[in-house]
């Protein structure tokens, strides 16, 4: 925000229409709150595709908000056809790298660091009222339905075990392009008439707004039974892998690593931070041009370095 409105960026901003009325996430995945009902229902009963815009860095389904489905490549696809008819591209009025570190030069001060760290406490009075007990280690609450204390640090050792390799490993879902962890761990806002099993048995029914991202950290949200998480309660396995591709709503568990051509940055460091290795394909190769159907059996040494050829495959 500062380095918009020291720069002199954020007035054309506004006359664009994107002025600021949040911070960090506030503008994707539901945060912001819902869209108007009358909205809503005229998206759900006639099927529309629709698109949200927002001066966001996060571009793909859901994140705009979860009854958006466009996604668009703007390094492909015109933001706008001008007056005379051509076609305008980011790249036509994108600044150069120059131009961009010239202004971040100019307006990011360090007097802006020190006078927001300064009166860090005073700015919310909600925050700073909080009743926060007096004790060494965070009282964990049973009851509650966002966060559960983790099981992982249970008789953990100053000396943590080296990492298991993976040995003979199956293929859980062999994709196509654009899958992100939304997909798989999904983060949006949950709907009053989706999975109403899940709202109505933690007490969240009536919470229209509540975030899967949230809820999702409760430890037993995620815990699998099988494959697929419990309440998904499948009749089949079949079954349990359509109602997965779907509905985009299971969270997998037990997952050692994931193999792609390319990673989105933020989705590459969400998967190393939950413990799954992201591998990449060496250059010109992919499932398709390897002939990998998803039926092999996958060998992996850890740990590994960065550039290391990592596994052995085996053709069952």
């Amino acid at each position: 925000m500062y380095v918009l409105q020291c720069g002199g960026l954020q007035k054309y901003l506004n006359e664009q229409g994107f002025h600021i009325v949040g911070y960090g996430c506030t503008t994707y995945i539901g945060n912001s709150g819902e869209l108007d009902e009358l909205v809503t229902a005229v998206i759900s009963e006639n099927d529309i595709v629709a698109a949200a815009v927002l001066s966001g860095n996060l571009n793909f389904e859901g994140r705009g908000h979860p009854l958006t489905r466009v996604d668009i490549d703007f390094n492909k696809k015109p933001i706008v056809v001008g007056k005379d008819g051509k076609d305008v591209y980011f790249k036509d009025i994108w600044s150069s790298t120059e131009e961009i570190a010239e202004v971040v030069q100019s307006s990011l001060l360090p007097n802006m660091f020190k006078s927001t760290y300064e009166a860090i406490t005073k700015g919310n009075a909600m925050w700073n009222h909080l009743s926060v007990p007096i004790a060494k280690l965070y009282s964990w609450d049973p009851n509650s339905t966002y966060i559960h204390e983790p099981p992982y640090f249970k008789n953990m050792t100053m000396d943590p075990p080296r990492p298991n390799g993976v040995k003979d490993a199956n293929c859980l879902l062999n994709f196509g392009d654009s899958i992100t962890t939304d997909h798989i761990s999904p983060a949006g806002s949950i709907h009053k008439d989706r999975l109403p099993s899940i709202l109505s048995s933690m007490g969240l029914i009536a919470r229209t707004s509540t975030l899967m991202g949230v809820v999702r950290l409760k430890i037993d949200i995620n815990m699998l039974e099988w494959t697929l998480l419990p309440w998904l309660e499948p009749s089949t396995k079949a079954e349990a892998l359509e109602i997965g591709l779907r509905k985009a709503q299971c969270c997998w568990q037990g997952v050692k690593a994931v193999i792609a051509k390319s990673f989105e940055r933020i989705h590459r460091s969400n998967l190393v931070g939950m413990g799954i290795v992201p591998l990449y394909f060496k250059s010109g190769e992919d499932a398709d041009t390897l002939g990998l159907t998803g039926h092999e059996r996958y060998t992996i040494d850890l740990p590994i370095r960065p550039g290391n050829i990592f596994f052995l495959l085996s053709v069952l």
